[in-house]
């Protein structure tokens, strides 16, 4: 059987976020926001998706590449009658004391060798696909009329080839610059270049400013720069993937819209940036949460839009055939729904940095006091709730280990975070109810078996609980540690390395693909009991799961190692970075600042 891996490279500026296949297509591209309607969506739909590819007239080879240490794509397309080089980026850089990040999109083509004919065939789609957009020709670009905004082709090929998508000879460098809104009125080859090198120049001072270990280095800043354009700078939000309804395993129907916010995310994300020394982003993040909180709800949701929007109805779209023919195709997430009582702490233990970190002047933080009360009263309010989850079932609750190991991780950094402060009510009461977290965890220990449950009064294990031992609940030196770090093993791990995060039935049936994700908290919880071989080679076993980028779906099918569920995953690559990271520390590898 052969393994299936995604074929796209993923480019983005913190403002938009698009995917090139190897063919050269834009498989995905959603404007103007990142969960807005797809301007071009083959990945899920190949009729009514629209295109914009740039293919010989012969049949070809293709080999892709991202320029080293930057968001910039490279597609070499070899024919029979040449070879030729798509270099494919999203502007960003320093401009006028604020980063330019604007909605275009530019694919700068050379000739490599030879005479290749080309064909450029540029058709954008809105709505959904329900809407095909209809060409305007300009004098040197190509309007298309009918998504509400000005969304503008400029070229320096003959708009009538654009238009009659004609074959041509590719004999000097041209240039396409897809824009929405304001159109571009500068010089385009001047511009395009301008803008790339500039681009280049960014992400490579970005990723100089890291602090990366020389452990597996490359795929931890591919990881990094992955992460990076997943934030929707506006507001900070960072989603969890750029797409929708890409299935955990084919005809599952576990097909989901993963452009959102998932504040179960948070301290992971934190912890993540925080390792390779990006505060800025941290900061960013924060405020975006700040921003949620202060809304006054008795409770978090779950996952929240990009611009912090609370409702997000979930909906299917019948008229789209689905990646591969798998549908339903969804937009919106009904998970925002559920009851899910693990994030206060999360969002408690990621402000933890805020206060012990010196590079940040906490005394400049007047609301301490209020912040820690405020997230310590939903903590007591939900503490004894029955709660989805972290894996969000839809038709039924419990009383989860993991909830209640965040509750307790959450109260922890409260009671430090009062400490610092010197507010001694708020030290007490971060006690109390760290105490009653303790209790609900220790009911879901099986003696016999030594090891924790997912939930109280359950039989069933569950990968989320590794955390216990990753997050210090258990002494990783501890027998006890050890003792269920095996049970997981035993019952979880698949003999390729791969980790499942539950085999008990859910709303759906019976996982069948295994998530990623849990199988680099397993290398960490490897790295914590002092099983360091044992860790690195887990963690080097787990690097074949990417594709040709280095970059890393949702779920991996353990049969044959095929990716799946929606991609690339900024789960994934947090987990990857925070693997590599606690491998690293125990190495005394040194970090490059």
């Amino acid at each position: 059987m052969e393994r299936h891996t995604y074929q796209t490279g993923l480019i983005g500026n913190c403002a938009f976020l698009a995917h090139v296949h190897r063919n050269t297509n834009i498989e995905w591209l959603c404007w103007p926001r990142m969960d807005s309607t797809f301007i071009f969506g083959g990945l899920l739909d190949k009729d009514k998706g629209g295109q914009f590819s740039i293919l010989p007239e012969t049949e070809y080879t293709s080999r892709q590449y991202y320029m080293e240490n930057t968001n910039v794509l490279c597609t070499e397309i070899t024919a029979g009658n040449g070879k030729y080089l798509v270099t494919d980026f999203a502007p960003r850089f320093f401009q006028y004391d604020r980063y330019f990040k604007p909605l275009m999109l530019i694919r700068k083509i050379e000739p490599l060798e030879g005479s290749p004919r080309i064909r450029v065939r540029c058709e954008p789609v809105s709505d959904y696909g329900a809407q095909k957009l209809h060409p305007q020709p300009g004098s040197n670009h190509v309007e298309f009329l009918g998504a509400g905004e000005r969304l503008r082709l400029t070229t320096n090929i003959p708009v009538n080839y654009v238009l009659d998508e004609q074959y041509f000879v590719l004999n000097d460098t041209k240039y396409l610059l897809l824009s929405y809104g304001s159109p571009l009125e500068a010089a385009l080859n001047a511009t395009a270049e301008n803008f790339l090198r500039e681009t280049i120049a960014y992400w490579r001072t970005w990723i100089k400013h890291s602090n990366i270990a020389n452990f597996y280095q490359p795929y931890v800043i591919r990881s990094a720069l992955t992460l990076k354009i997943h934030q929707y700078e506006d507001t900070g939000a960072i989603i969890a993937a750029s797409t929708t309804s890409l299935p955990e395993f084919p005809d599952s129907g576990r097909n989901w819209d993963y452009r959102y916010c998932w504040l179960r995310d948070t301290y992971y994300i934190i912890t993540a940036l925080n390792h390779i020394g990006h505060f800025e982003e941290m900061e960013r993040y924060f405020n975006y949460v700040t921003d949620i909180s202060f809304s006054g709800d008795y409770r978090y949701q779950p996952l929240y839009g990009i611009t912090g929007q609370k409702l997000l109805t979930e909906q299917i779209l019948p008229e789209l055939s689905g990646y591969l023919g798998n549908q339903p195709v969804r937009i919106g997430n009904q998970a925002y729904e559920h009851i899910q009582n693990d994030i206060y702490g999360q969002v408690l233990i990621s402000m933890l940095p805020l206060y012990t970190d010196h590079r940040f002047i906490f005394s400049e933080r007047k609301d301490s006091a209020w912040w820690i009360e405020y997230l310590l009263g939903k903590i007591e309010r939900t503490i004894d709730e029955k709660d989805a989850g972290i894996w969000e079932f839809r038709n039924f609750a419990n009383i989860h280990c993991y909830s209640n190991l965040f509750q307790w991780t959450g109260c922890c950094a409260a009671e430090k975070m009062a400490r610092t402060i010197g507010h001694q009510p708020l030290v007490e009461r971060a006690i109390a109810l760290k105490q009653r977290a303790i209790d609900h965890i220790e009911s879901c220990y099986d003696p016999e078996r030594k090891v924790y449950t997912n939930a109280v009064g359950s039989s069933h294990l569950d990968a989320s609980t590794l955390q216990l031992i990753n997050m210090y609940y258990l002494d990783p030196a501890s027998e006890k540690a050890r003792d269920h770090l095996a049970a997981l093993e035993k019952e979880l791990k698949t003999p390729q390395g791969l980790f499942y995060r539950y085999l008990h039935a859910d709303d759906f049936g019976r996982p069948k693909t295994t998530f990623l994700v849990c199988a680099f908290w397993y290398v960490e919880a490897l790295a914590c009991v002092g099983r360091l071989d044992d860790a690195i080679r887990e963690f080097e076993n787990l690097l074949q799961y990417s594709n040709h980028l280095l970059l890393f779906s949702e779920d991996v099918a353990e049969e044959d190692g095929s990716q799946w569920g929606n991609f690339p995953q900024a789960y994934s690559h947090v987990g990857l970075m925070n693997a590599a990271y606690r491998i690293a520390m125990k190495l005394d590898v040194p970090i490059f600042i």
